[in-house]
């Protein structure tokens, strides 16, 4: 069916066979396919075999009315265009044909045949130009899809590698952000957080120490001990990261904004910047916590050597209740051979 040819295919349904004949007769002399039908019933099986392009029903038929046979199309084929051919003393079926979403009527008895051309092709061109827009919609939804997903992997990409900036400040290789973020990932799921929630949680976490960037090299480099001024300044990088992740909408980065800002709060409030204690802890924070430490006691810095997993666990049990959610460090510990696969795949 195009805009320049006459192939398209119309579905005559009337259980007036002279009427039938005489349409057939008129449109295949111009090309067009025509199907024929003589009540609803018939109709629907003529339809279903050839799906014509345009269908032209009677209102009046035995076995299964014009009514009955819109109302059944519709449920197949809610786009169908549909003519009503109707009788002039049945007005008020016309109208409850236009109801049920017909395109057009014509009425009874039809004198001029050009007439009814004029009406079908008026309705093929239209189905014509639903179709293209459509298509169109579609190609648009399409295109959106793709930018959209090319924006996220973008954001993705960056959220990352701003969170492996921000680790190699203080940190020979970067990996630990590699390996904690997705150790957060597992525990985040271990803990009941659907796969679109825990997909975030890993992007969000690596963003964890972004406000590190913030920190001058005299103390952040800094191989002695801290002085309590300079440690004042060191915990400031919480607030820092909050503020260059910034209050972006979206829920990456809503979710990267908490963990920066919460993962040093501690279970018994006595963590920073806040002192928020349990439950007032956002969950994502406290799950970056755990990761965050484990990753940090089994990983050598040129301060300490790595602890093995298996003493950096007792840690983490004996600060239960204390620095660390006594819930999720359980489900910690039920995942670790998962975290050390990780630990062995993201090395140093």
């Amino acid at each position: 069916m195009n805009h320049y040819s006459n192939s398209f295919s119309l579905l005559t349904i009337d259980d007036d066979e002279r009427l039938r004949r005489s349409i057939r007769i008129f449109f295949e002399d111009s090309g067009v396919v025509v199907f024929e039908a003589a009540d609803g019933m018939s109709g629907l099986e003529m339809f279903r075999a050839h799906h014509p392009d345009v269908v032209l029903v009677d209102l009046s038929m035995p076995v299964m009315n014009g009514l009955e046979f819109i109302d059944q199309l519709r449920m197949e084929s809610p786009d169908q265009p549909v003519i009503v051919i109707s009788g002039t003393g049945n007005l008020q079926s016309a109208v409850d044909a236009v109801h049920r979403g017909v395109w057009d009527f014509v009425t009874k008895p039809i004198l001029n045949m050009a007439a009814l051309e004029h009406t079908v092709r008026r309705c093929v061109e239209r189905a014509i130009l639903k179709r293209e827009n459509k298509q169109y919609s579609l190609h648009l939804e399409k295109l959106v899809e793709t930018r959209t997903a090319e924006i996220t992997r973008t954001r993705q990409q960056i959220v990352e590698r701003l969170g492996r900036a921000a680790e190699y400040r203080d940190n020979e290789t970067g990996m630990h952000v590699m390996r904690m973020s997705r150790y957060s990932q597992l525990l985040a799921l271990k803990a009941g957080m659907n796969s679109h929630e825990t997909g975030l949680m890993q992007l969000a976490a690596s963003m964890h120490d972004i406000g590190k960037i913030g920190i001058r090299d005299s103390i952040l480099l800094k191989e002695g001990k801290l002085t309590p001024e300079e440690w004042a300044v060191m915990m400031t990088h919480v607030q820092i990261g909050a503020y260059i992740i910034g209050d972006d909408p979206s829920e990456l980065m809503q979710m990267a904004r908490t963990v920066a800002l919460t993962h040093h709060e501690r279970w018994n409030g006595q963590g920073y910047p806040n002192k928020l204690a349990g439950e007032e802890i956002p969950l994502v924070g406290r799950i970056v916590a755990i990761a965050d430490v484990f990753d940090a006691l089994t990983s050598a810095r040129p301060y300490k050597p790595a602890w093995p997993p298996e003493v950096a666990l007792k840690h983490l049990l004996s600060e239960a209740g204390q620095q660390f959610d006594p819930n999720l460090v359980p489900l910690f510990m039920e995942i670790i051979p998962d975290i050390l696969a990780i630990q062995a795949q993201y090395q140093d």
